[in-house]
């Protein structure tokens, strides 16, 4: 398949990228890894007038770490470098290690953070991955920039919060706590494929060895990824057992509304929510002590 004709720009800014996009409005869109926009063109399915590459825009790419322990990833950093890097393995070991269920290597080598996230698939691991370290995705138009809580961005299937004329820039991770460990499990029908249901989680232990917080995140299993806030009640202000694992787990399948389709049934996918929580639940735990 071949995409329909359209228009090709490489600016070298992000400003000049803004401006394109404002002279253009809705003709237009945004070229990052095209792992996802170049199938959707060849399929058809999407057909802009005009397509702006971001990959000659240096100042998206890479990742930039503070003293507080805090990184910013530039929009355009891709998916191998996350999974490679020290600093990242060391800081936010959480994404090293959900990096090698993302596709195969080829596709890690091109797509980006920032295009998955824009791309927003239900199934796709980095807006949970996003969620779960409690991050913020930067926005910028040409009129200013903001910030939106990782858990407010992706509002259904292939839907998210950016407005028009706004270019998802960069993503802020907070710093990841010393007594921090991370749990990550997933199930697809075949190595690459996306995730019939996955559950990315960090619990937090206090000095007493307590649960002080937690995060858990189902995807795959709804239209968007779910924090499952009801079922980390189970485990927080408590020094946790098998138990209160199980009924993290339980809460969580209640929680969550799975979809059917022609890769799983609700009930499946149901079953592998519980599942897979108690697994990610109790991983975070022994890495966390």
């Amino acid at each position: 398949m071949k995409p329909p004709a359209f228009d090709y720009v490489r600016p070298a800014t992000v400003d000049e990228a803004l401006a394109l996009r404002d002279r253009h409005g809705d003709d237009a869109v945004f070229l990052a890894g095209g792992q996802s926009l170049m199938p959707s063109m060849n399929f058809r399915l999407a057909a802009p007038g005009i397509v702006i590459d971001l990959n000659g825009i240096a100042a998206l790419a890479g990742v930039e770490a503070h003293a507080d322990g805090s990184l910013v990833a530039g929009a355009m950093t891709r998916h191998r470098f996350f999974e490679t890097s020290p600093l990242i393995a060391e800081r936010l070991p959480l994404l090293s290690r959900a990096m090698a269920s993302v596709a195969h290597v080829a596709v890690r080598n091109r797509g980006t953070i920032g295009g998955s996230l824009c791309h927003a698939d239900p199934s796709a691991e980095w807006p949970a991955l996003c969620i779960a370290c409690d991050a913020s995705i930067v926005l910028q138009s040409s009129a200013g920039s903001r910030r939106v809580a990782a858990d407010e961005f992706s509002l259904g299937v292939f839907t998210t919060a950016i407005a028009a004329g706004e270019l998802l820039t960069a993503v802020a991770f907070p710093p990841w706590p010393k007594r921090r460990g991370w749990g990550f499990e997933e199930v697809s029908r075949r190595l690459g494929d996306f995730a019939l249901v996955g559950i990315a989680c960090v619990v937090d232990l206090d000095a007493s060895g307590c649960c002080a917080d937690a995060r858990l995140v189902v995807f795959g299993a709804g239209d968007r990824p779910v924090l499952a806030s009801r079922a980390v009640e189970a485990l927080r202000g408590r020094r946790v057992d098998d138990g209160a694992l199980r009924t993290a787990a339980a809460r969580a399948r209640a929680d969550v509304a799975c979809r059917s389709d022609h890769h799983a049934s609700a009930g499946y996918r149901s079953r592998l929510v519980e599942a897979l929580t108690h697994r990610a639940l109790t991983h975070a735990l022994h890495s966390a002590s």
